[in-house]
């Protein structure tokens, strides 16, 4: 099944549109449930997340001309390096265990030779403090953020950040999505939209990861 690039590219701002709207800059693809053949529905999202943000990390390093694996690591390879540094039992292999912000972090870091930050908030209601470090991030480095939660447990991309008039919006990529995906398909089923902050769980924590690698010039 084809990966769809920028996925995003075509959807509108949101209606309140502020003076302030920071995106991903560079390519990415979308990964999502069942995209390489494997059922992981119910269990994958922080894996697709991961190799949706992988993406971006491959492409960026190849426009910097610097050395890069070819390909996004599989999910077995994601539990291998997992096990393999330690973060894991060898249970893990082969399991339908979820992985979180922190696993994202340091997969990115082992696959790509790549740091990433960590931001933590602990409340939905607590998203807007971390605004500004989101705004910097898309501006001046331009990777996906991975964003997971307890409560709100279901893994999600964010691509782009929306300050408006009335309401600050994040522009989320979810990896639910399961069959063969268009733009139409993901927009009308609400697994790319602009989400507003007050809309995230007052009753779940979330953690961010940032991917850091410079721009390209």
């Amino acid at each position: 099944m084809a990966r769809l690039l920028n996925v995003h590219r075509d959807l509108p701002l949101p209606q309140d549109v502020g003076s302030k709207v920071a995106m991903v800059t560079g390519d990415y693809l979308y990964y999502h449930y069942g995209c390489d053949g494997i059922d992981d529905r119910g269990w994958g999202c922080g894996y697709r997340t991961l190799q949706t943000l992988c993406s971006w990390v491959r492409f960026r390093k190849l426009k910097l001309n610097q050395d890069s694996r070819q390909t996004e690591p599989s999910l077995r390879e994601v539990q291998e390096a997992l096990v393999a540094m330690g973060d894991k039992k060898p249970s893990l292999i082969g399991s339908k265990e979820w992985i979180g912000s922190y696993e994202v972090c340091i997969c990115i870091d082992h696959f790509y030779d790549v740091p990433c930050k960590i931001l933590h908030v602990n409340s939905g209601t607590e998203l807007i403090d971390k605004i500004p470090d989101l705004l910097q991030h898309f501006q001046e480095v331009g990777s996906p953020v991975m964003m997971g939660g307890d409560t709100d447990a279901s893994s999600k991309g964010i691509v782009g950040i929306c300050i408006g008039q009335q309401q600050t919006c994040l522009l989320v990529l979810d990896p639910h999505f399961y069959g063969d995906p268009t733009f139409d398909t993901l927009t009308s089923s609400s697994y790319l939209l602009w989400k507003p902050l007050d809309s995230f769980m007052e009753n779940s924590f979330y953690n961010l990861c940032l991917p850091i690698v410079k721009k390209a010039r």
